[in-house]
C-alpha cells in the first residue's frame, strides 16, 4: 500500500467549483481534518453556495471569484492563496448540455485545467493538484469494468473535453515533474445533486407522487446501466490521492453496475409505489450517443489507497429517499 503522509493541520486547500456537490462535501472533509479551505466560483459575490449552507460550513471557508478559463484570473487567485493542495472540480458538468454548448464545454473544462497547470508551473508552486476526470472518458465499457489502463472512447463533447484535460494533467506531470493526478470517478450521488441529474429527478418525482401528485415521470432509456456510488465517500478518495507519496491516476467506483430501471423500481418501492404505473418513456430524452453500460474497476484504489466504496446502489437509493422524506441529513 502507498504510504500516506501525516496531514498537517495548517495545510491550505483551494477547491474550484466549491459550490457543487463534490466541492461542498470535499470542503466539509478538509475542514474536519484541520485544513484552511478556500473555494472559488466565477462570481463568488453573486453565488448562493447553497450546498455549503446546507452542510452548515459556508462561514468556515474563504470564497473567491475565479474564472479558470481566464489565465490572469487563475494566476491571481493561486498566487494569493498559495495553496498546498488544489482540487479542480469546476467546469460544465452536464453531458446532455455539452451537445448543445460544445464550445463552452471545451473551454470551461479543458482550458480551465490547462490554465491552472500553467499557473502552477509559472509560479513554481509545489502544490499538489487533483483533477476531476470522468468515467465518461471511457464511453461504453461493453461488459468489462474499466480500469486505469482501459482506452478512452469519448462519445460526447463533455467526454472529449474531460479526456483532453486528463491527458494535459498526465503531460504536465511527466514533463514538469508536478504532483498532478486524475481521479476517474464513476457516478456518485447525494441529496446535493441538482434535479437535472436523473437520480434526483427520479427520487423527487417519486416522492411527489407518493404525496398525491398525479404527474407522470418521463425518462429516456431505462436499459442503461451505471456504477452508482455515494458522493461523501468519493471525496475521501480525492483527498487520499493527494496524500500518497507518488502521483498516480485512479478509477473510483463501486465496481457494481445497475440499470436505470432497477434504480427507478427501488426508488418507487421506497415510497410504497409500483413504478410501472407512474413512469413513461420518451426517446427525445436520450443522448445522441447513449452509453449503455458504464462500470468501473476500483481495485487499484483499494490496493494502493486503502479506499473502497461502502454504499452500493441500493444503499444510495435508501439514503436519497430518506433525505427526501426528511429523515436524514446531507
Amino acid at each position: 500500500m502507498i504510504k500516506v503522509t501525516q496531514v498537517n493541520n495548517k495545510k491550505t486547500a483551494l477547491i474550484t467549483g466549491i459550490g457543487g456537490q463534490d466541492g461542498a462535501y470535499l470542503a466539509q472533509l478538509l475542514l474536519s481534518k484541520g485544513y484552511v479551505v478556500f473555494g472559488t466560483s466565477r462570481d463568488a459575490g453573486a453565488s448562493s453556495f447553497s450546498a455549503l449552507t446546507r452542510l452548515g460550513i459556508k462561514g468556515q471557508v474563504g470564497l473567491l471569484s475565479m474564472a479558470p478559463h481566464d489565465f490572469k484570473s487563475t494566476l491571481t487567485v493561486i498566487s494569493k492563496v498559495q495553496p498546498d493542495e488544489i482540487y479542480h472540480l469546476a467546469g460544465q458538468t452536464s453531458v446532455g448540455l455539452s451537445f448543445e454548448q460544445p464550445s463552452e464545454t471545451i473551454e470551461s473544462i479543458t482550458i480551465g485545467t490547462l490554465n491552472i497547470l500553467e499557473a502552477l508551473r509559472f509560479l513554481q508552486l509545489p502544490a499538489k493538484f487533483y483533477h476531476a476526470s470522468s468515467s465518461e472518458c471511457f464511453g461504453d465499457t461493453e461488459g468489462e469494468p474499466a480500469n486505469e489502463h482501459t482506452p478512452f472512447n469519448p462519445v460526447s463533447p463533455y467526454a472529449v473535453a474531460k479526456s483532453a484535460a486528463h491527458w494535459l494533467v498526465r503531460n504536465y506531470r511527466d514533463a514538469h515533474a508536478m504532483f498532478a493526478v486524475n481521479g476517474i470517478l464513476f457516478n456518485h450521488e447525494s441529496p446535493l445533486r441538482p434535479e437535472r441529474f436523473v437520480t434526483q429527478k427520479v427520487v423527487r418525482a417519486a416522492y411527489k407522487i407518493a404525496q398525491g401528485s398525479t404527474d407522470k415521470l418521463t425518462l429516456g432509456a431505462l436499459s442503461i446501466s451505471r456504477d452508482w456510488g455515494w458522493a461523501p465517500e468519493y471525496v475521501e478518495a480525492m483527498w487520499l490521492m493527494l496524500q500518497a507519496e507518488l502521483p498516480e491516476d485512479f478509477v473510483i467506483a463501486t465496481g457494481e453496475a445497475n440499470s436505470l430501471k432497477d434504480f427507478v423500481a427501488q426508488t418507487f418501492a421506497c415510497f410504497g409505489l409500483e413504478w410501472t404505473q407512474h413512469v413513461e418513456h420518451d426517446d427525445s430524452l436520450m443522448r445522441p450517443n447513449e452509453i449503455i453500460l458504464s462500470q468501473g474497476n476500483p481495485e487499484k484504489a483499494k490496493q494502493l489507497l486503502g479506499w473502497q466504496a461502502e454504499r452500493r446502489m441500493s444503499n444510495v437509493v435508501k439514503e436519497l429517499c430518506a433525505y427526501e422524506q426528511g429523515n436524514s441529513k446531507c
